[in-house]
């Protein structure tokens, strides 16, 4: 019985190291990113820490449950020398992988602001982006790599040090192996437990740590692991009924009706600026920016000072922005299974009154599905990387360079049937942030690397704007740019939960058509309803967004992060874990999202939460069932 118990002690031995190792990268992780959990108070970093303990108990006990199994087996052999070196090759190469993943998103986070989830496989496996970039974000983080090497090194002695052989004390086989067996069954059972979180019904996901903290710092909460583990089996959404059928359409449909008036065969143009975060532009920021152009241009241009992303990924703005379709899970909706989905797009829509229509993205042909998403939305043609045709302009990472990509598009456009509706996304405003060796002296805004990068883009749009006013489609046409979505931050508004969906959304008509400043609050999902609108679209359509010239709609943001729903409007800022609100911030007032009023009288709330339920429930109902058209 003594071997039993001492079996089970150096089990827990092994555990409380890992759990030790947890604790350093969650600690690195704060102090990575301690601007953005600044506003943390030392009571509450000890009291986040502890409970981080309840996930990574779950993660270490899931991570390890072949080693534990290993290790308590009742076999004959199991104090072997060759067997006890399995199970230390099992424990340092399991948990060194877990390790790795820590690591990974102490680089990672500033990009998606979340602990990264199981999509990311997805976006390795579309295109060979990844593995081209792997060398670049090795030498750019190399400092992750050593600490990553010393955490394995901390495992590896760490596991010698606590591996001392226990001698078996001679007892008849069918006690030893019944006490084997009793002892693998309790071990067992605590691991369940662990994995689960507890005892109660349902297991611990990643919104359970919306339970402790507001959702800005759920990923303090959470690890890396963990993360992944638990949106692995989450690839689909459930139907939610929240409401009746009548009750919901009450208060939401996606059926968009059709405008009255006649139709206005314009081109259209719609630029979509990797990265291009709010904060980055002059016009917004006092002239404190760094796109002199763009700046010059918006003051020609109707442009909207409350837009907002409905994503932090590429692959969940591009749907958003063409197609009105926002990612309201953890996959993005273009790898999603829904991503095959009938739908309405501007292309396709637009196909029905004789238009032409295109997507230009100047990276590698199969890049995060952009082509499949343009074949199934109905676009006549993509240009990439392959149909550009010419390596050298190739900046060696993402495809090719801004400036001679947007000069292509300007030339393909003059030999496009008009009217033509394409969309060009661009590429060089993106890590690792490089710029042309020409450009690199002549590019150098210092702060953060970005600003070389969005000062270049921003030069790109200028020569593309100098080219295509020279063209005789370019009166005819009407100009979107907005951003898929925000880049890094430097900033405390921009790096908290209203800041990291702020970008922008600009109208450019040539005959000086649309000009101003509209404070209607405005998202991705928007973009598509409103040019349809503004041409005088027909027929009736299906979209998650609505069109910022109809003065009769109610405006609101929808997106979702760190598995919170958030609900944008007018006033209030809401968070809500798909059961109840866990957050209320009146952000006009409170730009930092110090004060929850959940708890407060606010009058608004019971609307604006009913709001946001029939919009989950309309989209998951909508996806799953393939029914995204009009009906």
């Amino acid at each position: 019985m003594n071997f039993h118990i001492s079996k089970l002690l150096t089990l827990t031995r092994y555990l409380a190291l890992l759990l030790v190792v947890y604790f350093v990268c969650r600690l690195l992780f704060y102090l990575f990113y301690l601007n953005y959990f600044s506003d943390l108070s030392f009571a509450e970093l000890l009291k986040l820490f502890f409970f981080g303990l309840r996930f990574d108990v779950s993660a270490i006990i899931a991570c390890n449950a072949l080693f534990v199994v290993l290790f308590l087996l009742p076999v004959p052999f199991r104090s072997k020398e060759w067997y006890r070196s399995i199970l230390q090759y099992v424990f340092i190469i399991t948990n060194s992988i877990a390790v790795l993943a820590n690591c990974a998103d102490l680089a990672y986070f500033r990009f998606t602001l979340k602990r990264t989830t199981f999509d990311v496989f997805s976006f390795m496996a579309t295109g060979n982006d990844m593995f081209q970039l792997f060398p670049v974000f090795l030498t750019d983080f190399w400092y992750v790599f050593v600490i990553w090497i010393i955490l394995c090194f901390v495992i590896s002695r760490g596991y010698k040090k606590i591996d001392v052989p226990v001698e078996e004390i001679q007892i008849g086989p069918l006690k030893k192996y019944a006490l084997g067996g009793f002892t693998l069954l309790l071990a067992t059972g605590l691991s369940i437990i662990g994995f689960r979180g507890g005892f109660q019904l349902i297991p611990i996901y990643n919104v359970t740590a919306a339970e402790y903290t507001s959702a800005h710092n759920i990923p303090l909460v959470l690890n890396t692991p963990f993360s992944i583990i638990k949106t692995a089996d989450l690839p689909q959404i459930i139907e939610v009924d929240y409401f009746n059928e009548a009750e919901l359409k009450a208060l939401y449909s996606p059926n968009r009706k059709a405008k009255a008036g006649p139709f206005k065969r314009k081109n259209v143009v719609i630029l979509i600026l990797e990265s291009f975060s709010k904060e980055y532009i002059g016009y917004f920021n006092k002239g404190k920016g760094h796109t002199p152009f763009l700046d010059s241009l918006m003051t020609e241009s109707l442009v909207f000072d409350k837009a907002f992303a409905n994503g932090k990924k590429s692959a969940e703005g591009i749907p958003a922005v063409l197609a009105s379709i926002p990612t309201l899970m953890n996959e993005p909706y273009l790898s999603s299974i829904y991503g095959a989905n009938t739908i309405n797009s501007i292309a396709n829509l637009l196909k029905e009154e004789g238009y032409t229509s295109a997507f230009y993205h100047g990276g590698t042909n199969g890049t995060m599905n952009f082509k499949e998403f343009c074949s199934i939305a109905g676009f006549d043609n993509y240009y990439g990387r392959f149909e550009y045709n010419n390596e050298e302009d190739y900046d060696g990472h993402w495809g090719i360079w801004d400036e001679p990509y947007l000069q292509y598009f300007a030339k393909q456009l003059n030999t496009t049937r008009q009217p033509f509706v394409v969309s060009l996304f661009t590429l060089s405003s993106h890590h690792p942030y490089h710029v042309p060796d020409k450009y690199k002296t002549v590019f150098n805004d210092g702060g953060l690397s970005m600003n070389r990068c969005i000062r270049y883009s921003d030069h790109s749009l200028r020569k593309f704007f100098e080219k295509a006013a020279r063209a005789e489609w370019y009166n005819n046409t009407l100009f979107v740019i907005t951003a898929d979505h925000t880049g890094i931050s430097e900033s405390r508004y921009y790096g908290n939960y209203i800041g990291i969906y702020s970008i922008p959304v600009i109208f450019f008509d040539p005959e000086k058509k649309l000009k101003g400043v509209s404070s209607t609050l405005t998202q991705q999902t928007d973009i598509m309803p409103s040019i349809l609108d503004y041409l005088n679209y027909s027929k009736p359509y299906f979209a998650f967004g609505q069109s910022d010239f109809d003065s009769v709609q109610t405006s609101h943001n929808v997106n979702y992060i760190n598995d919170i729903y958030q609900l944008i409007s007018d006033k209030y800022l809401l968070q809500f874990d798909g059961k109840k609100a866990t957050g209320l911030y009146e952000y006009q007032k409170d730009s930092l999202l110090k004060k929850n009023l959940l708890n407060g009288k606010i009058t608004d709330q019971h609307e604006i939460e009913n709001n946001l339920k029939a919009y989950i429930q309309t989209y998951n109902a909508r996806l799953i069932h393939n029914k995204m058209k009009v009906e």
